[in-house]
């Protein structure tokens, strides 16, 4: 047990506090006991060097120069560090792909009124999406539209088209940018699978050009298969409106029957929501003891339901294991993605149900009860049921729920922040010009046991805000922002004097959660607005994103198209690259000059926060806009 660390150094937040106390208590196994027992970790891996592509390795290279060189094919260090990015890039894009597909099937299906559960919930998206790829929908009813809408989504996975028609959505400069160094997506799964290939060994051994290409894998996540997930779910389950909702470990309610919603579809938990409502299911609560049925999110699971409906979030990534903990949650059920094989085990030592429902997401020790769309609604009330009937085997004695809830606000869709604007991008860039908001940041991503939990992100976050740049949030980086008060409009208070004017115009927090992971698309679209808007490329704009804590292989596949899109992007976490100086220096200089846009490493969020405001200072004196003054310490000059 990691017992010798204190518990300011695990988190920020109380609530999870009180939970890893309690692990300790009971000698309960949490996520960080486990890193810590893993120190140290390999030196090697770290940086990059070690490759296990074919059995002549596993080889690795000595970035010091007094061992090996090469491996066994003779892979020096540049090219080793190369393919491991690729194939990390291929595999996050992979799965935020694999996310829009599944949405995209059942879309299709629910077009042909084969499932049970769905609707198009928003006709005036489906339409706008529709006339988006010249399909014309006069006339038509919603479900002919979406059909059409369907097929043609479909043949962008594979290379039938050869162009991705939301890249369209980019300004003109950007993508001939694009077709000029060749980065053009073609395809959303083409360019994971010609990953992998040029990854394989004697295939592409050139560092510049697989890293490129990483990029254009990278571009058919952003403007691909995330962004395929983001309207769609959009058209399936609505799209969000500003809601007020509730964060931390107090969402659970002890005299409920308590099911968290973990991990990042919403085509399950969406009919889940619905089941919990079912008269049978509630009396059935009652009839046990509870009051009624309580849902909780946690992660994208739960930040696509608290877009919509407000739903309350237990909490981020790290959470997950300490929600177990409290001893209320009847139910656990996840769908894929960020979720914790361990989340079994801590399950075992209390009464809690771990129902996994995708069949490609089994977890050894769970109930499986595979999800179908075509019976969305009568699955649902199923795995309603299971969470009702384990609230019997509760003990009462052993609840512990700590603290209240923070209120916060959700629901900043592209469409709910141009709506407040007046349906334009005017006023916004009016108040950029004038120096009211001095530019917007993008700060995503998870949850890193390495990083005391939620430091970076709501730190980062207050930094940026009190010096008047707007942030926009997704993710587990949201319920962070949420638990420390910055996503209501009362924190407007935080903000600088330009900022909290036009906040409390608009009534509007100054931290603005837009989604889930996947809906990082919207900041995409969000940019490409204010450029077109005004005839410019996203590279010129005073922009940037962050992500503090990050760990996964999709946040490295996010970063890398935000930067191919043309923003700068700051990591708070050293990705395993720094066994390749000239990839370093690729990734973190190189690329300014390639795509107008780079990425920089600082894991202190107050220096990250300087070099951000710097940044977005050059861009607005490149501008012509005028100079403002910060509230930022000073911090060294930047480096990756």
């Amino acid at each position: 047990m990691a017992s010798h660390e204190k518990l300011s150094q695990l988190s920020i937040n109380n609530d999870a506090r009180a939970m890893i106390a309690r692990a300790r208590e009971e000698g309960i196994e949490t996520v960080w006991d486990r890193l810590a027992a893993q120190q140290p970790q390999c030196g090697y891996c770290a940086m990059g060097v070690s490759c296990r592509n074919c059995s002549m390795g596993p080889c690795r290279v000595d970035p010091f120069g007094d061992g090996p060189q090469k491996g066994v094919c003779g892979a020096d260090a540049d090219i080793i560090v190369a393919r491991n990015l690729g194939r990390t890039i291929a595999a996050g894009a992979s799965a935020h792909s694999d996310h829009g597909r599944d949405i995209l099937e059942v879309f299709a299906e629910l077009a042909k009124g084969e499932t049970s559960g769905y609707e198009l919930r928003d006709e005036t998206k489906l339409r706008s999406l529709a006339e988006e790829r010249g399909i014309d929908p006069t006339g038509r009813r919603p479900n002919e539209v979406a059909s059409d809408l369907a097929e043609a989504m479909m043949e962008e996975f594979g290379t039938a088209k050869g162009h991705l028609s939301f890249s369209d959505r980019a300004p003109d400069k950007r993508t001939k940018l694009w077709k000029t160094l060749g980065i053009d997506p073609r395809g959303i799964d083409r360019e994971n699978v010609e990953m992998l290939h040029r990854t394989h060994m004697g295939v592409d051994n050139d560092y510049v050009n697989t890293l490129l290409h990483g990029l254009r894998t990278s571009l058919s996540d952003g403007w691909g298969g995330s962004m395929v997930a983001t309207e769609l779910s959009d058209v399936m389950f609505g799209t969000p409106q500003p809601v007020a909702s509730r964060v931390n470990l107090g969402a659970l309610k002890a005299d409920y029957v308590n099911i968290a919603l973990h991990g990042h579809n919403p085509l399950l938990s969406d009919v889940i929501m619905q089941a919990a409502e079912d008269e049978e299911l509630v009396a059935r609560a009652r009839e046990l003891g509870a009051k009624g049925i309580n849902l909780v999110g946690l992660c994208c699971t739960g930040n696509e339901l608290q877009m919509r409906k407000g739903l309350p979030m237990a909490g981020n990534h790290l959470m997950q294991e300490l929600v177990l903990l409290t001893g209320a949650l009847d139910a656990m059920v996840v769908d894929y993605q960020c979720i914790m094989p361990s989340v079994t085990d801590v399950a075992k030592c209390f009464h809690t149900e771990v129902i996994s429902t995708a069949d490609k997401a089994k977890f050894t020790g769970a109930t499986h009860i595979s999800f179908d769309p075509r019976r969305g609604y009568e699955i649902g009330k199923e795995i309603v049921s299971h969470g009702v009937e384990a609230y019997a085997n509760r003990n009462p004695e052993r609840v512990r729920i700590p603290g209240d809830t923070v209120e916060m606000m959700a629901g900043f869709s592209v469409e709910a922040i141009l709506g407040a604007l007046g349906g334009t991008p005017e006023p916004l860039v009016e108040a950029i010009k004038a120096g009211k908001i001095r530019g917007a940041v993008g700060v995503v991503g998870c949850n890193n046991p390495k990083i005391s939990q939620d430091h970076g992100h709501v730190t980062l976050t207050r930094r940026l805000i009190e010096n008047d740049i707007l942030v926009l949030v997704t993710g587990c980086s949201a319920v962070a922002n949420g638990k420390a008060g910055q996503m209501m409009p009362e924190a407007a208070e935080m903000a600088g004097p330009g900022l909290k004017e036009v906040c409390k115009a608009l009534g509007i927090p100054p931290v603005l959660h837009m989604g889930s992971c996947v809906d990082n698309t919207r900041i995409l679209t969000l940019a490409a607005a204010l450029a077109n808007y005004l005839g410019t490329d996203i590279s010129q704009l005073p922009l940037a994103g962050a992500a503090p804590e990050w760990y996964s292989e999709k946040a490295v596949s996010i970063g890398a198209y935000v930067v191919a899109s043309g923003i700068y992007t700051v990591l708070g976490v050293q990705p395993a690259i720094f066994g390749s100086p000239n990839v370093v220096n690729l990734l973190a200089a190189g690329l300014e000059d390639v795509v107008g846009a780079k990425f920089a490493i600082e894991a202190d969020p107050e220096k990250a926060a300087v070099m951000i405001r710097r940044h977005i200072e050059s861009k607005r004196a490149a501008l012509g806009l005028p100079h403002l003054e910060t509230k930022d310490v000073e911090a060294p000059s930047e480096a990756a």
